[in-house]
């Protein structure tokens, strides 16, 4: 075995970045200075400033080999979008060319960008988009085979200021919910603080498989998910994957992963065996939350990369094998202070925490007057798959608070006052060598989808394949809406020690519904959630129209988050992009059962039918091998039947205009008609000889790398 190389973590974390340490020590302090009024307090950026910007980060990129750089954007597609250009002025009279980036070029980026979804915003006459540079996420050199590219997070809105991405909005959400988490602070003596910033962790699962099996399977490439394959006789039953020790190759690969993401400024901290054989997951340490959303997305772009490089292949889709458990990224959700107070902390003693109290009820009170808005953040068709299975949160909102909380919760509620807090108990193992400690208090419920984990809530419905933004955008605007209700009750108030305590207790007395601390994934809680009045929104189909209600208008409107021009033009994307994914799953099991496995199938036939005639030619006992060719023969049939339906519905549902119709066509007749076909596919799997399957199956697929 080749010795395996240490690395200095401190030495390499940030290498990559034009982070502060570099900021200050490349820009003259005036000019740091006056950026830094812009990143910490909003102030409008001066152009001298970005121009001496541009010069410092074009000479610091070139130093780490950069010839390029490009505005890294997020449009509406779920993945990234970048356009480069080179560090080149035109040749002047001697034919040379100077490295040349302005300041201009740092702020604004023309780029076209008309074939990104844009829901009917942007006519074909006024196409044309606009990057601008998000200054709060720190640029970046990434090196890959088309050499090293300076890489700048950017906003992405249309000619007419509609914003096309995702960061806009989220952006936006983060200035609401600083302006109402001041209003709400000062009330509580806090005069220091001078910004409340929300923070995210998110938690990434992913699945590896080897690159030669993936490469035999058109539906893993065409659609990151297979389509077809019958489960092996081992899955997940022995729970032996879950934070087994790590395989020397996926070792090898996690290694370069850290690598990459440290150098990037990535602080990756955690990595593990997830449930399913073949699935991991790796998680960093909270950040700020735009920053937050950026570093995931170059988490799932080196996964991928790097999985490629070793011969592997990262699977990020919600569910790539049916039977066995899908993937999501639990989005770890706290507000902050400048200064660093978490406003989500209750501290020991929680029911004298005034202030906490206020925070935890605005909170609850949010979440269960816009439980629709929340889960349709978390909707993408790969979800569908996951939520409401007994491996993932179910599809109804509600919120865990553990036993601490919850106690608290019922003293206000039934007298008005909170008068104790309940202490963990010390946790005895029976062992004199292992000490005893305090048990926590608000230990989490996996099957809860809203969950309280001591200083911070843990949302756990986001899919592994989408992008952050979106929930936490939803996050900012639904409690700063709800800070601001409280802010304005309070303001109106005599007393506002008096109107506090008031607002606490009717809050929680109101929106205690949604509270519920016990076994999300049992079928009681399905009925009690419907005797609540809680919604249970089953598909991404359902979830989309919670953009477009009364309420999502006004509360989005109310702090300039979404226009409803916006929010009409996102319902409109999500309808064509769920139809046009399963569109596509459709068209690939098509092409895969037609030209690869029914007519493997029936050379299969022959062979078996060949086999019969030579039995019974020899005398011999053909009666198994007659048994099998009719249970071969008869799923076929089946499968070919089946292949003509979908091929049926599928073309009627691709002639339908986009919209809400077709994609409930496509959810409600396409996706039966897939699983109609997958049925006796899967099931002649387990009849064939392996040599005759033309390609890997799960157990090559989820153990063999």
């Amino acid at each position: 075995m080749s010795e395996v190389q240490t690395v200095d973590v401190a030495a390499i974390f940030g290498e990559d970045v034009f982070n502060d340490t570099v900021m200050r020590e490349r820009l003259p302090k005036r000019i740091y200075r006056e950026l830094h009024k812009t990143i910490d307090d909003g102030k409008e950026l001066d152009p001298m400033v970005a121009e001496v910007v541009a010069g410092a980060m074009k000479e610091w990129a070139i130093e780490k080999g950069a010839t390029h750089y490009t505005h890294w954007f997020q449009p509406l597609t779920g993945v990234t979008a970048e356009k480069h250009d080179a560090f080149i002025s035109a040749p002047g009279p001697d034919g040379k060319v100077l490295a040349e980036f302005s300041g201009k070029e740092l702020i604004k980026g023309e780029s076209d960008a008309s074939s990104f979804p844009s829901g009917g915003l942007r006519a074909t006459f006024e196409a044309r988009g606009y990057t601008a540079w998000d200054c709060t996420s720190p640029a970046f050199v990434r090196h890959d085979a088309a050499g090293a590219t300076l890489c700048i997070p950017t906003a992405f809105c249309s000619y007419t200021g509609e914003a096309l991405d995702k960061k806009t909005p989220l952006l936006r959400s983060m200035e609401a919910i600083n302006t109402q988490a001041l209003r709400l602070i000062r009330f509580f003596g806090n005069n220091t603080s001078t910004r409340v910033v929300p923070s995210a962790g998110p938690e990434q699962e992913y699945f590896l498989v080897d690159r030669e099996k993936y490469l035999q399977r058109k539906d893993l490439i065409y659609t990151g998910r297979t389509l077809f394959g019958a489960m092996p006789p081992k899955g997940q039953e022995l729970d032996d994957h879950y934070y087994g020790a790590i395989r020397e190759r996926v070792g090898s690969f996690m290694r370069e992963v850290n690598n990459e993401l440290w150098k990037l400024g990535v602080a990756a901290k955690t990595q593990h065996n997830e449930v399913a054989p073949a699935q991991h997951e790796v998680a960093p340490i909270y950040a700020q939350v735009n920053v937050a959303v950026d570093n995931n997305q170059l988490v799932m772009e080196v996964l991928k990369k790097v999985a490629e490089r070793q011969g592997l292949t990262c699977l990020l889709h919600e569910k790539p094998f049916a039977g066995v458990n899908g993937s999501g990224k639990h989005n770890n959700w706290s507000i902050v202070t400048d200064d660093g107070i978490n406003l989500i902390d209750p501290g020991k003693t929680p029911h004298d925490n005034v202030q906490f109290l206020l925070v935890l009820a605005c909170i609850i009170k949010a979440i269960d007057t816009h439980a629709d808005l929340l889960r349709e953040s978390a909707a993408d068709v790969g979800n569908d798959h996951r939520l409401g299975a007994n491996e993932a949160p179910p599809a109804i909102i509600s919120i865990y608070l553990g036993d601490q909380l919850q106690d608290v919760m019922e003293q206000l509620i039934s007298t008005g006052d909170a008068t104790n807090s309940l202490q963990g108990e010390r946790l005895e193992t029976g062992v004199k060598t292992i000490p005893d400690f305090m048990k926590d208090v608000s230990d989490r419920n996996r099957t809860s989808p809203f969950a309280f984990t001591g200083n911070k809530f843990e949302f756990r419905m986001v899919g592994s394949s989408d992008s952050i933004a979106s929930p936490n955008t939803v996050l900012n605007a639904i409690v700063a809406e709800a800070f601001s209700e409280a802010c304005d009750e309070i303001e109106k108030s005599e007393n506002h020690f008096q109107c506090v305590h008031d607002l606490i207790k009717k809050y929680l007395t109101e929106h205690q519904r949604i509270v519920f601390n016990g076994n999300g994934y049992s079928d009681e809680w399905v009925k009690e959630a419907e005797r609540r009045g809680l919604p249970n929104i089953s598909s991404m189909v359902d979830a989309i129209p919670a953009l477009t209600t009364e309420k999502a208008v006004k509360l989005f409107g109310k702090f300039g988050i979404f226009t409803k021009a916006e929010l009409e033009s996102r319902a409109e994307i999500q309808y064509e992009a769920y139809a046009r994914a399963i569109n596509i799953e459709a068209r690939t099991m098509l092409d895969i059962a037609g030209k690869t496995l029914i007519p493997s199938v029936v050379r299969y036939s022959g062979v078996l039918a060949n086999t019969v005639n030579e039995l019974k030619a020899a005398g011999a006992d053909d009666s198994v091998a007659f048994q099998m060719l009719g249970e071969v023969t008869s799923l076929v049939a089946q499968a070919k039947k089946a292949l003509d339906r979908l091929a049926e519905v599928t073309e009627a549902g691709a002639a339908m205009a986009s919209g809400r119709d077709q994609a409930v066509y496509y959810r409600d007749v396409v996706c039966k008609a897939m699983q109609e076909l997958r049925a006796p596919i899967d099931e002649l799997e387990m009849k064939m000889d392996k040599e005759y399957w033309p390609m890997p199956s799960y157990g090559d697929l989820l153990f063999e790398v």
